[in-house]
């Protein structure tokens, strides 16, 4: 006899609520390094603050969206291997593109201070 596995309910909720969480880590630990960086004006670049005090809540958002994105697939009939073969490269491509760009507005912001990110002024 053939059974329908359970949709992993769980799993959708815990990959969304740690992707939260780790955002949450992530935006404090931001805000806290470049505010540090903006009172000491230290020799320290602000792309230099990419370490693994940012890295490790930015990899806690990137294993809750990916195990949120798989959830959600796999809600929708997808099998878990299919589910996971296409959230991972999804997921870390999207991770890839924002690390690359947050970099880039480190070092927009130090060269030009947070008038470089005036949007408004365009």
């Amino acid at each position: 006899m053939y059974s329908i596995p359970e949709p992993p309910y769980f799993l959708l909720i815990a990959g969304l609520l740690t992707g939260i969480a780790s955002g949450a880590a992530f935006e404090a630990t931001l805000k806290q390094l470049v505010q540090e960086w903006h009172q000491n004006r230290s020799t320290r670049t602000l792309a230099n603050l990419q370490g693994m005090q940012l890295l490790v809540p930015f990899l806690g958002i990137f294993g809750g969206v990916c195990v949120f994105l798989a959830s959600g697939l796999e809600i929708f009939g997808f099998p878990t291997r299919l589910s996971y073969i296409i959230s991972l490269p999804l997921t870390f491509l999207i991770a890839w593109l924002i690390w690359t760009q947050l970099g880039k507005i480190l070092i927009q912001l130090e060269r030009g201070g947070s008038q470089a990110l005036d949007l408004d002024s365009y």
